[in-house]
């Protein structure tokens, strides 16, 4: 930053935020002296800058922390729309603020000045609000400004020059357009870079495209929960639709009427990574979601999975089987696919073959023989089964067991010396045996195949950085069934909320479980055609955790909170 840009920036005496950097051990007398004899037009800290002895963030660090106030780093935090909206933009570009979040009695805002009295007390008057301020570097608050009130050209340079130059997309296709196009299209180009970049750098797991009738909505589901982020002008929204079918190379600009699917590759620095894009016509445009499939998710073990130690010890046993059924089972989005892929990477070795059927195939693994199910041409589940049993086999996954042929199939693959993985949408794990009779099958059938059943769901992991000791209220230990005798060698936590987190308190995610081993007692119940209800008393007889106890485990562990697991378990509050 040059000198004339400090002097704009710091109204402080430059003498009064050089002795601040002398007293917290930054610089020394000696250094500033050294800088004085370099200083152009009598800027000294411009001079330690030039000179490399400090850096902006290092003196902004040290006057915030004279302010006593905190620091953030706003490249790492994403701001809604609705945030962003409580400071038009020429009072954000005047005081050079940019707000951050809005608490429960006051508005947090980012500032590059920590010692600017007089533009805390003009803000508080021309908002009319109470305020909390925090610290960020001027090159921050200048990207800032650009980002969230510039222009979506401005924008994209901005987030570009933050993530680095490593950026291609598509293979041959690189930010700043498609040979012919470039000069035409590089603001849209560099948009949809921009915002794809963005959801990655935000841990997303999809992107929500949505047409309303005065804006273009966008989300982010992070671990689970969608955030509204900053939104493109309505004008642009065609024209963001359009690149992105334009990227998959198999979707059809002009069909606006019928949804469609596709796929993108995008490659961040060393890392790949797969978008699976799906469109639908609404009354205001075409809606788009893009799944980030991130293949770090591949080698998750069991331990990253959730699993403590006794259930993991319990799955790894099923894992080894020679043959049977082990179904996972849970609503769409409680990471049932990531768990048969953690599986199939455990097990996998070269001693082994392995064969999936999955529609769509989501990651490609090493060493796996993937099938993708393609009805237009009659490659259905059934039929990729059929011909998947004369490949000889060891392990066989399907992605989900939809009807009562795929279940046969799966059946007598079992029977037949195979070790069958797959998927079934129930709400818990006992339930999936009605599941199973109500599409067909046999009840011998069933009971002589099925060796268990997991039922899973997710729940945020709380920060490890920001999260803080908290206490049980009596509601949260009356819906947990939680008596005080529990809280002895509890490490209860709460969500904070920090940089690192992008000030939501909670990172990743986790997975809660209710294991059933299927045992000759629940096979001759399975038989006579038991409950649901009798077979899950049978299951507790064993010792099966419900999912609801499973989470109270991860409760007094310290690794979620309560709030998350009363959410994720309604089904076994009774």
């Amino acid at each position: 930053m040059c000198a004339a840009q400090w002097r704009r920036i710091l109204v402080t005496n430059p003498e009064y935020v050089l002795e601040i950097l002398v007293d917290v051990g930054i610089v020394t007398r000696k250094q500033v002296d050294a800088a004085r004899a370099e200083a152009k037009d009598g800027d000294v800290i411009a001079a330690l800058i030039n000179l490399g002895i400090v850096t902006e963030e290092d003196i902004i660090r040290a006057l915030s922390g004279h302010a006593t106030m905190d620091f953030v780093d706003l490249t790492q935090m994403a701001i809604s729309e609705e945030v962003i909206s409580l400071i038009p933009g020429d009072i954000a570009r005047k005081y050079r603020v940019i707000p951050v979040a809005l608490l429960d009695t006051s508005l947090m805002v980012a500032i590059d000045d920590p010692l600017n009295f007089d533009t805390f007390d003009n803000l508080r008057y021309v908002l009319k609000r109470d305020l909390d301020f925090i610290c960020a570097t001027p090159s921050q608050i200048d990207s800032s400004l650009i980002k969230y009130y510039g222009s979506a050209e401005e924008a994209a340079d901005v987030l570009r020059k933050q993530l680095g130059e490593d950026i291609e997309i598509g293979g041959d296709i690189a930010i700043g357009g498609d040979g012919g196009q470039e000069s035409g299209d590089a603001p849209i180009i560099k948009m949809v870079t921009m915002l794809l970049l963005e959801g990655y750098k935000s841990r997303a797991s999809d992107i929500h495209l949505e047409p309303l009738e005065k804006s273009f909505r966008v989300r982010f589901r992070v671990d689970g929960v969608l955030h509204e982020m900053q939104s493109p002008p309505k004008k642009l929204q065609s024209a963001i639709v359009s690149r992105l079918k334009i990227m998959t190379g198999s979707m059809s600009i002009a069909e606006k009427r019928l949804p469609q699917d596709g796929r993108i590759q995008v490659k961040i620095g060393k890392k790949s990574i797969d978008l699976r894009v799906s469109t639908i016509p609404t009354n205001h445009g075409e809606s788009v979601v893009m799944r980030i499939l991130d293949k770090s998710s591949l080698s998750l073990g069991l331990p990253e999975l959730g699993f403590l130690s006794d259930d993991q010890e319990v799955f790894e046993r099923l894992l080894n089987l020679p043959d049977g059924i082990l179904l996972v089972t849970g609503p769409t989005g409680s990471g049932k696919t990531t768990t048969l892929y953690a599986c199939l990477h455990y097990i996998n070795k070269p001693d082994r073959k392995i064969i999936t059927v999955e529609d769509p195939v989501e990651y490609q693994m090493t060493g796996i023989n993937q099938v993708q199910v393609n009805s237009d041409v009659g490659m259905t589940f059934p039929a990729a089964l059929r011909s998947m049993l004369r490949q000889a086999p060891n392990i066989i996954m399907i992605g989900e067991i939809r009807d009562v042929e795929t279940a046969n199939i799966a059946i007598n693959a079992s029977l037949t010396g195979h070790l069958v993985f797959s998927t079934l949408h129930t709400n818990d794990a006992p339930g999936a045996v009605a599941r199973l009779v109500d599409i067909g099958v046999q009840p011998f059938l069933v009971s002589s195949s099925v060796r268990a059943i997991m039922a899973q769901r997710l729940v945020r992991k709380l920060c490890p950085k920001c999260k803080q000791p908290h206490s049980l209220s009596e509601a949260e230990m009356r819906a947990l069934r939680i008596d005080h005798g529990q809280l002895g060698d509890a490490n209860v936590m709460k969500a904070v909320g920090c940089d690192q987190c992008r000030h939501l308190g909670y990172k990743g995610r986790i997975g809660i479980f209710e294991i059933l081993i299927i045992d000759d007692e629940t096979r001759f119940m399975i038989n006579d055609r038991a409950s649901t209800l009798q077979i899950r008393k049978r299951a507790r007889e064993l010792g099966m955790r419900t999912l609801r106890e499973d989470g109270v485990r991860k409760v007094l562990a310290g690794s979620t909170t309560a709030e998350e697991v009363i959410a994720a378990t309604m089904v076994d509050a009774d």
